[in-house]
């Protein structure tokens, strides 16, 4: 039996490349898309909704949301309460409203899946960046964005910035002293390290961690050049919530 597929956002540039995965997928069936200012009535025989409280009722497992960080959450936990479990890879989450959404979840027995980031090179970052904190607590985050992208620091920043901090001592970086002329120029304070955000035409999705020691450095970096990048961690994502009971923040929980 294939998994059926509703696409949120399936507009965008990474909600029409999962439309692509999802029929490219024997196993997947994409059912309906949704987007609010769609004028077409269906395409390629799938109904196109402009309003999601059409789709209560709906016969679908699955949830693929590629919206704005504005409506996520209202999307995502319209899909838990209807029965989809959600595959989200649109970022602006609170910490509370993830647990909100997660202690929906298991109420409902229904699993999901909200990822700022379905690369798996991104996630190995996260995962070596954690590791790196320990020894090396002096670093700074640098992730560089397309000049679209509505939200800063992105989540990959967020997430790879509290993984550190579970493995990192606080430390409050920088010079005691320190005074921005500028205002902003040192980015954004997390736990006393910093992150900046580049936004510019071009760019896809890039993030490195800097690290810095006596006599010595350490960078990491990762490169998503292409959407598609994203694709293997999204078809992970819905084969894998369909066969959980609570919602997960993060991809490498499914790995």
């Amino acid at each position: 039996m294939s998994i059926k597929v509703i696409i949120a956002g399936f507009k965008g540039k990474m909600g029409s490349t999962a439309v692509d995965m999802v029929k490219g997928d024997a196993d997947l069936q994409l059912v309906a898309l949704l987007d609010p200012f769609a004028i077409e009535k269906e395409v390629d025989g799938v109904p196109v909704f402009n309003d999601k409280a059409d789709l209560v009722g709906f016969d679908a497992q699955v949830w693929v949301d590629f919206t704005i960080p504005k409506v996520a959450y209202e999307n995502t936990r319209f899909a838990l309460e209807n029965g989809f479990a959600p595959v989200v890879g649109t970022t602006g989450f609170t910490e509370e409203q993830i647990t909100e959404l997660t202690d929906l979840s298991v109420q409902k027995q229904l699993g999901g899946l909200i990822a700022p980031n379905f690369a798996i090179g991104a996630i190995l970052l996260m995962e070596f960046a954690a590791k790196a904190a320990k020894y090396f607590p002096d670093l700074e985050i640098i992730e560089l964005h397309h000049d679209k992208k509505k939200d800063a620091p992105s989540g990959t920043a967020i997430k790879t910035a509290e993984l550190i901090r579970e493995t990192r001592s606080y430390k409050k970086q920088g010079a005691e002293d320190e005074e921005e002329t500028l205002g902003g120029a040192r980015g954004a304070e997390f736990d006393g390290f910093r992150i900046h955000s580049v936004r510019l035409p071009g760019l896809v999705a890039h993030q490195e961690v800097i690290f810095g020691a006596e006599g010595q450095g350490l960078t990491l970096r990762h490169d998503s050049y292409d959407r598609i990048s994203f694709m293997s961690g999204v078809n992970l994502g819905i084969k894998e919530v369909v066969k959980r009971v609570q919602l997960v923040y993060g991809l490498e929980h499914l790995l």
